[in-house]
């Protein structure tokens, strides 16, 4: 029997580009749920992410980290998988995707790209062969004047690669958008900075730079459905997983 995949925000710009990656994944689109009266093409709407969890197999939810606790709580109940893509978590945020992880399987991603997932990859290589005190990290991104968070998601991925490579946690390290008299830089720090305007979709840069040479890996992302038809791949990966929490480095072997 085909995945019968929902759609969190299904008449949002990436819904619908979710919606037409699963039809041509040949999944069933079980339906989605947005605000009543909106027009999702001919797909069953639903107003309650329970009654959509109770329709589908699995949700891929690319909406606002307020809805992140109720939904974890609603397709835990349900049984219903979940592939997540929204950014801008707070710890209680990650403690209830944690949590809805011991009852079913998730996929919880910053980004859904493969291009930006094995960058994650690289990072963490980079970051453990590049000695901290020689090699300063600084992150680089740029995205559409309309994101509401920063760093993005995708930058603080990228940073926690590297401070995985070096054996430390990210929120020890990082330092974003520095302004005003903020003396020499410290070894070891992780340096962001978040750049907004026009329509990017989305650019991250990150360079280690020493006395002597730099390397820099970037990544442009120039069409949004290169995110769904990622998040779709990830869906019909998670079929049939047991209760766990994974990752785009699971869904690529990576």
């Amino acid at each position: 029997m085909p995945l019968r995949i929902g759609i969190a925000g299904i008449s949002g710009r990436m819904g619908r580009m979710l919606t037409q990656e699963v039809v041509a994944a040949g999944a069933t689109l079980a339906g989605g749920i947005d605000r009543p009266g909106v027009d999702a093409k001919g797909a069953t709407i639903f107003t309650d992410i329970r009654a959509l969890a109770a329709a589908c197999d699995l949700v891929i939810d690319f909406t606002h980290a307020s809805t992140v606790v109720p939904h974890a709580k609603a397709l835990a109940s349900a049984g219903c998988a979940w592939v997540l893509g929204t950014t801008g978590l707070s710890p209680a945020d990650e403690a209830g995707i944690a949590e809805a992880a011991a009852k079913i399987p998730v996929i919880a991603a910053p980004n859904y790209s493969p291009g930006v997932n094995l960058m994650f990859a690289i990072a963490e290589r980079l970051g453990a062969a590049l000695p901290a005190a020689g090699y300063d990290a600084e992150i680089i991104e740029m995205h559409h004047r309309q994101k509401v968070d920063a760093p993005s998601g995708t930058a603080l991925g990228i940073g926690r690669a590297v401070a995985a490579g070096r054996g430390v946690a990210l929120a020890e390290v990082m330092v974003s958008g520095r302004h005003g008299e903020t003396g020499a830089r410290k070894d070891g720090e992780i340096g962001f900075a978040a750049l907004r305007g026009g329509q990017i979709v989305g650019s991250h840069t990150l360079s280690f730079t020493a006395a002597n040479e730099q390397i820099s890996l970037t990544h442009h992302a120039f069409d949004r459905r290169n995110f769904a038809a990622g998040a779709v791949r990830a869906a019909l990966w998670l079929q049939g997983r047991p209760p766990g929490l994974y990752t785009m480095k699971d869904v690529l072997g990576i």
